[in-house]
């Protein structure tokens, strides 16, 4: 089995400027990525997909592939991940290499662990699975979230059943983290969405699953760092 990485990293972030080569730790943050990836030992292509020669360069100093840039009409705010992905696995098959999975690998997920790539290809083949999703536990359950009227009252804010209920009673809510989506290449370019059939959760700890977006985001994922969380 054939399988690449593929880690999307557009230069021009509108949150914080050229985030996925930003500092992280001493480290560009993309290099995390490439790095977990490479000690998976899972891929026979690790390629970095950016619309900039100097994140190419930075990508390719960490041991990754980037054998062609992004087209700029991929590089803008309203692509999703999976054209990119898509594009580039086509753009692969014209130079003669195909792939039987693809993992898109955030590079805003820096604490992701080789061992979460592995425990997702693992997932996928106990499942039989077409696809493999990442997901964490959240850390307030939407059980406690409502919206807000124009007054801002909360009444009827909790419904009454839940007032009453011990924390530990509720159920357990996950979300998508972001870290890992492993799919069957075939499958990705006969669908439009892969939360459907044979699509299995890999549930990963919450301190490896932080998605950095912001100031805080880099804050937090730096002191995890130096912690013994992470």
């Amino acid at each position: 089995m054939r399988n690449i990485a593929i880690i999307p990293a557009r230069s021009g972030s509108k949150g914080l400027k050229n985030k996925n080569i930003r500092l992280l730790n001493g480290k560009p943050l993309i290099s995390y990525t490439i790095e977990a990836a490479q000690k998976s030992g899972l891929f026979d292509e690790i390629f970095v997909s950016t619309d900039s020669i100097e994140y190419a360069k930075i990508a390719q100093e960490f041991g990754a592939s980037v054998p062609f840039l992004r087209n700029k009409e991929l590089a803008t705010d309203n692509i999703s991940s999976w054209d990119v992905v898509k594009d580039a696995l086509l753009n692969y098959k014209k130079l003669g290499k195909e792939f039987d999975t693809v993992a898109l690998l955030q590079p805003t997920s820096p604490l992701r662990k080789h061992y979460d790539i592995i425990n997702g290809y693992d997932q996928m083949r106990r499942k039989n699975a077409n696809a493999v999703v990442a997901v964490c536990e959240v850390d307030h359950s939407p059980l406690w979230c409502n919206t807000l009227p124009e007054d801002e009252s909360l009444q009827n804010f909790i419904k009454e059943e839940l007032i009453k209920s011990p924390r530990q009673l509720l159920p357990k809510y996950y979300r998508i983290n972001g870290a890992l989506y492993i799919v069957k290449t075939n499958y990705l370019m006969s669908t439009e969405n892969i939360y459907s059939e044979k699509c299995f959760a890999l549930v990963m700890a919450k301190e490896n699953s932080i998605d950095i977006d912001d100031e805080m985001d880099f804050i937090i994922a730096e002191a995890l760092m130096r912690s013994n969380l992470n």
